[in-house]
């Protein structure tokens, strides 16, 4: 991090924490701050490409106050969900290595485990897995197996009594600029997320 902050001053290029308010039924799960997105922000998904669908999509459902994040200072509040990743800092060549995966387990621990108390005393939640590493963390910490429970985009996976993983392809440049996932699949799998919760 240290190597980032030199090349990028102005960049926030620390750990990046969990964004929403406690207590919010839906935590949505990524893979790790974008290089110039949430390392540049210090907000998940903040200032990227992903995270203009993502937050798009969001406001569409009422979970966000606003339509897109610029910022950490744009005044964007989450509405009933959360925001983390399985890693909290910018991984090598974008892409997390075990150890990262295990020294950050701790954190996503934590989320899982706010969330699932709050729902257990009132209504459902769920987890909203963006990509197949974010459904595999979220398994890993639940103790869950991943051939028992494999990732499918648009899955709800009842892994608990009032808790469902729900799967989508990440929201990257790459995934809706070949195709793999479009406006309206991602709008199915976040859809399928409410309604769980709903």
């Amino acid at each position: 991090m240290a190597e980032l902050r030199a090349q990028f001053p102005r960049y926030h290029a620390r750990p990046v924490c969990t964004f929403g308010p406690v207590g919010a039924r839906l935590l949505i799960v990524g893979l790790a701050p974008g290089m110039h997105g949430a390392n540049r922000t210090g907000r998940p998904f903040t200032g990227d490409a992903s995270g203009k669908l993502l937050f798009s999509t969001l406001h569409a459902f009422g979970l966000s106050s606003i339509a897109q994040a610029t910022g950490s200072r744009d005044g964007m509040r989450l509405i009933n969900c959360r925001i983390t990743n399985a890693v909290r800092c910018v991984p090598p060549q974008n892409r997390p290595i075990a150890s990262e995966l295990h020294q950050c387990r701790g954190f996503l621990a934590y989320d899982l485990e706010l969330l699932y108390r709050h729902g257990r005393r009132r209504k459902p939640v769920a987890v909203l897995a963006l990509g197949h590493l974010a459904h595999r963390s979220v398994l890993d910490v639940l103790g869950e197996r991943l051939r028992d429970w494999p990732f499918s985009h648009g899955g709800v996976h009842a892994i608990r009594p009032g808790l469902a993983l729900v799967d989508s392809y990440h929201p990257s440049r790459q995934n809706t600029n070949t195709g793999r996932l479009t406006l309206e699949m991602f709008r199915n799998a976040v859809g399928a997320a409410v309604e769980f919760i709903a």
